[in-house]
């Protein structure tokens, strides 16, 4: 065999990561594929409780995590969750903004303060998150930032109006900040998703009806799982995806191929 460059490698050894929204569904579970692949974890959310119980799971299989309180509603937080998470790893080299809300509303009845709510979560609390760990990042030129997006940024979705412009939102905003950041050598890119069994959406998927009328339009036909779009986080954190940045890793099983 000759020689030439090293094979692909998709451990994250030595790396700490920061996880929002890691209380429970997809957060929890990338968070624990993390700690799996080798990095030191601190999950973020408001639910201080549920946080320790996260941790306390992947600290007993043999990982490192620590619970970070964090409201993405206030910058202050945000910036205090991204230092403690610092302070406790030692460093910061990934982040997954996973944290995100919506709710089914019309937009005729959509009111100011359910749309501040969704866009405050899902996209100002988001970039303000890249930022404070942006700046830690761009000092030791290394990171690598996955947002969670959503097939709903790509399609049109009845009484998610305010959710869909959201998570659109996310994937111009990754753009940009991929092309200011690559020069500190820190990637920034999306996974969006389909349908994916949580707890949150377990009320509508556990509705046979529901379910048939959401895998039909879904190629591979089903619905995913939280670690189908925790595999794309560890991708895109891995040294495996170190040439690739501003991009979209469709978790969507073709949704959106159609």
């Amino acid at each position: 065999m000759s020689d030439g460059p090293a094979f692909p490698r998709f451990d994250l050894e030595k790396k700490a990561a920061l996880v929002t929204g890691a209380s429970r569904g997809i957060g929890r579970d990338t968070a624990r594929a993390l700690a799996n692949a080798g990095a030191s974890v601190a999950v973020a959310a408001r639910d201080l409780e549920a946080l320790e119980s996260v941790a306390e799971e992947i600290t007993a299989a043999g990982g490192e995590a620590h619970a970070i309180e964090l409201d993405l509603l206030d910058v202050g937080s945000i910036e205090r969750g991204v230092a403690s998470a610092v302070e406790r790893l030692g460093r910061i080299d990934i982040l997954v903004n996973n944290a995100g809300i919506g709710a089914e509303r019309p937009a005729l009845e959509v009111s100011e303060e359910q749309w501040d709510w969704t866009i405050g979560v899902n996209l100002k609390g988001l970039f303000f998150c890249s930022q404070a760990a942006a700046r830690r990042m761009a000092e030791q030129r290394y990171g690598r930032i996955v947002n969670m997006g959503s097939q709903a940024g790509r399609i049109g979705i009845r009484d998610q109006s305010v959710y869909c412009a959201s998570k659109a939102a996310i994937e111009g905003l990754t753009r940009v900040l991929a092309l200011e950041w690559a020069p500190y050598n820190v990637t920034v890119n999306v996974v969006a998703p389909t349908f994916i069994w949580t707890p949150g959406t377990a009320p509508f998927l556990d509705d046979p009806e529901y379910l048939e009328s959401v895998v039909a339009r879904i190629p591979l036909g089903r619905v995913g799982s939280t670690m189908d779009v925790a595999a794309a986080v560890i991708y895109l954190a891995s040294p495996g995806a170190d040439l690739v940045t501003g991009s979209v890793v469709m978790v969507d099983g073709g949704w959106t191929a159609q």
